[in-house]
């Protein structure tokens, strides 16, 4: 009889995984990591996206915040989480800069399951009134006249403001000094004050100062332009041919989430995505809807942390 009992329970073991796996998903809530804190446009898309895949699911799909090293805390958390679908992470785009930057516990490629890319969005270029040029080409003929006097705000050394602003001056060939801050608060609002003269900021948070004055836009940095700002080109239009940045947020799970809870979560999602509310709701943050494949989202992951190596080692980029 001692002998039986192990094989006993093995036996009871397998028969709970089967019955587990036999559960139809999801049987539970869903949480949802979202690696920076309150406010912010990936704690406002976690939040979105939970809602109506709450809906679609049938299931409460809950969002967690947990902050730190530049998200990099919360997506260790996730990846390291069981893969069974009860555990996502919302990713932005500096999901793909960390790689660069930061020793870390995990593969940002090889350790998640991507789902789905939820939204999609540009920088807008802004600079203060007091800077003479009217348009991003001016702004690049003055610079190269001028090396040095003007200067960029970013949220910080490493993030992707000021990735994107150091790829906009090595591609345009000028010299303008960099001054990071902590957030992109501070750096936008010494941005309206004249204090640095050019911000790379989101639609969300740079066009209602454009509108009201405070700022000029000179350009967006995706290949299309936006509705929200029809009359702004974009920087490939007006002077910098083959650039282009692209905020994005997207859903991945851990590695060797099952195919059928990938499938699952990807066609709610873009059943979502495809409503017209969603335009409505996500321009509200200065996004537009994505959608796509999980294999399309993996492509846009691997080239993306591709691209922000090589601006990292071509500018010296560090973390303050």
């Amino acid at each position: 009889m001692r002998k039986m009992f192990p094989m006993a329970v093995l036996i009871a073991g397998a028969l709970f995984a089967q019955f587990a796996q036999a559960q139809p998903y999801p049987s539970k809530p869903v949480k949802i990591i979202a690696p920076f804190a309150p406010g912010g446009g990936t704690d406002f898309i976690a939040r979105l996206i939970a809602q109506k895949l709450t809906e679609k699911l049938g299931t409460q799909v809950i969002v967690e915040n947990k902050p730190g090293a530049g998200g990099n805390l919360g997506a260790e958390q996730a990846v390291k989480s069981p893969a069974d679908g009860y555990t996502l992470l919302l990713v932005a785009g500096s999901y793909t800069v960390n790689p660069s930057l930061y020793k870390m516990a995990f593969d940002s490629v090889t350790d998640v399951t991507p789902i789905i890319q939820l939204s999609q969005g540009p920088f807008i270029v802004a600079v203060h009134p007091s800077v003479p040029a009217k348009t991003l080409k001016e702004l690049i003929e003055y610079a190269k006249a001028q090396p040095d006097k003007l200067s960029y705000a970013s949220a910080g050394s490493g993030s992707i403001t000021h990735l994107a602003s150091a790829m906009f001056v090595d591609m345009a060939k000028i010299k303008i000094v960099h001054i990071p801050y902590k957030g992109t608060g501070p750096a936008l609002n010494d941005t309206m004050a004249g204090n640095t003269q050019l911000l790379f900021g989101s639609p969300a948070s740079t066009i209602p100062h454009v509108k009201s004055g405070r700022l000029r836009a000179l350009a967006v940095t995706t290949t299309k332009r936006i509705g929200a700002a029809p009359d702004v080109p974009t920087v490939a239009e007006a002077g910098v041919p083959g650039y282009e940045v692209v905020l994005w947020h997207g859903l991945v799970g851990p590695k060797g989430l099952p195919k059928a809870i990938v499938d699952r979560i990807n066609s709610e999602a873009n059943q979502i995505l495809k409503v017209p509310e969603m335009d409505k709701l996500l321009a509200t943050d200065g996004v537009a809807p994505a959608g796509g494949t999980p294999e399309q989202f993996t492509a846009t992951i691997k080239s993306d942390i591709e691209r922000w190596r090589k601006v990292v080692q071509q500018a010296g980029v560090k973390l303050d």
